[in-house]
Order: structure tokens, then sequence, then C-alpha cells
């Protein structure tokens, strides 16, 4: 024999559901809000994620870029690797904010509330894509001042914002997992920096076909490179190739694999929080 778990009374299972899905979605707009904040309390971590792009991409235009041959204006062919090395650095920076957040004992205070546990993460996550939305616009408002023209529709520049969302989302969810599994703040932008090397070495700055045969290999297979080629190719109508095809296959797997291993490790490190409260009362208790 078997029995239906019941709903509350005077409360029907969908409507229960609604209820449920209502209260996460309004504690996750609180989180969001709360990154939101943040980021108009720490204007120097924006400026950092613009700065320092927009100034390599000055640096190469116009000291490297005449002695750099592209086939074109090197403006244009630098512009989207630059937009995506500015997207990297904004999502680094969510590690660093939730190494902060767990060190100082937030997350643990978030946990004591009755709260969705996925909001905490969520309002990082947004508030970083916020983030990389400024940050780029920014970006490409110096590079049209620089001589920066491309000749994409508006399908194209539709394109162009759902590859880097996709981008974003799995370069923050990375970070999110990281700055959970640091130990400090410090520990987690050494981690993000390894993932930011990336960039420089692929084809953002100069064509793979003008590098040495070993560095070359490199470039090619790694996961920055098509993603670059294909912004590339939406912005200023270069063959694409299989670009588009392969970011998807890298990204995607790398935002699923991201975001589960950082429920997993939120997961954990509340249980151990729990484990470590309890070992400390059992000591403190009179025998």
């Amino acid at each position: 024999m078997t029995t239906e778990p019941l709903a509350p009374a005077g409360i029907a299972p969908a409507e229960g559901w609604v209820s449920t899905l209502r209260w996460a979605a309004a504690d996750a707009a609180v989180m969001v809000g709360r990154g939101i904040r943040h980021l108009t309390r720490d204007p120097e971590t924006l400026l950092l994620s613009v700065i320092l792009p927009i100034n390599l991409m000055l640096l190469f235009v116009y000291v490297f870029g005449g002695a750099i041959d592209t086939e074109g204006d090197y403006v244009d062919y630098v512009v989207p690797g630059i937009i995506l090395l500015c997207a990297g650095y904004g999502a680094a920076a969510t590690a660093v904010g939730v190494a902060q957040d767990t060190t100082a004992g937030v997350i643990d205070r978030f946990r004591s509330l009755p709260i969705s546990a996925g909001a905490v993460l969520t309002g990082h996550v947004v508030a970083s894509v916020a983030r990389n939305a400024v940050s780029t616009a920014l970006v490409v408002t110096v590079a049209l001042a620089t001589g920066f023209r491309p000749n994409a529709t508006a399908a194209e520049w539709c394109a162009t914002a759902a590859v880097l969302l996709l981008f974003v989302l799995a370069m923050t969810w990375l970070s999110v997992a990281l700055g959970l599994l640091a130990g400090s703040p410090q520990a987690a932008s050494g981690f993000t920096f390894f993932v930011l090397f990336l960039p420089y070495l692929s084809s953002a700055f100069v064509p793979t076909g003008t590098m040495p045969a070993p560095l070359r290999a490199v470039a090619d297979h790694q996961p920055v490179t098509p993603v670059i080629e294909t912004l590339r190719g939406l912005l200023m109508g270069t063959p694409i190739g299989t670009g588009g095809w392969l970011a998807l296959a890298w990204f995607g797997p790398v935002l699923a694999g991201s975001y589960l291993a950082a429920k997993f490790l939120f997961g954990r490190r509340a249980f151990t929080g729990r484990a470590d409260r309890w070992s400390r009362h059992t000591r403190t208790m009179p025998l």
C-alpha cells in the first residue's frame, strides 16, 4: 500500500510549488540588490576591469598595431579580443567577492536566515553580469572613438551578446566555485589569474599563424580562441567556420560543471560550518 504526500490544509500542491518559487525569486532579488549596491560602493573593481583592457587596446593599437599585419585595420582585429578580456576580468572579480563573504562569516549569517540557499550565489552572479555589461559598453565606446568600425547587423549584435553572455556566465560560475574553494580573497585572486592568462595565448592580439608551431598548437586548441573568432566573425564579417560550435562545446560544459561544483561546494561548506559549530558546542558543555 502506498500513500500520497499531503499538502497543508487549504493549499493545493501546485499552489505550494508556486509559493516556493515566488519566495525563492524574492530571496534572489534581495541578494541581487545587495550585489548591485556593493558595485556602487566598490568602484575600484569596476574601474580596474575597464581601465586595464582599454589601456591594452590603446597600447596595441597605437604602439604595436603598425607592426602587426592583420589584412585590415588592426583596431578592428584586436577589439573583439579586448571585449572578451574585459569580460574575463569582470567575471574573475566575483571569486574575490565570494571569498570575502565566506571568510568574513557573511555566508554563515545568511544561512541562519530563512532564505533560499541558492539566492546568495545568484546575487553574486547577476551582479557580475551587470558589471560586465557596463564595462563592455564602456570598452566598445572607447573602441569606436579609436576607429573601430563593425559592420554587424542587428541580428549579429544579438548573437554577439549571446556569445558574451555564455562566456560571462561560465566564467562567473567558475569564479564562484573558485571563491568557495579558496581559503582567502588573495588565494581566490591567484586562482583566477591562470584563467585570465588564456586570452594572451590566443588569437586576441595577433593571428595564430604568426606564432611558433608549438605555441600555435596551444593557441588554436584552447577554449578562448574559438570565442574570439566567433565574436570577430559576427562583428567584422570574417569567416567563423566551426568557431561558434567549438565555443558552445567548450563553455556550455564549463557553465554546467561550474554551476554544479559551486552548489556542491556551497553545500559542503554549510555542512562543515554546522559540524564545526556542533563541535565547539560539545567541547563547552559541562560534564
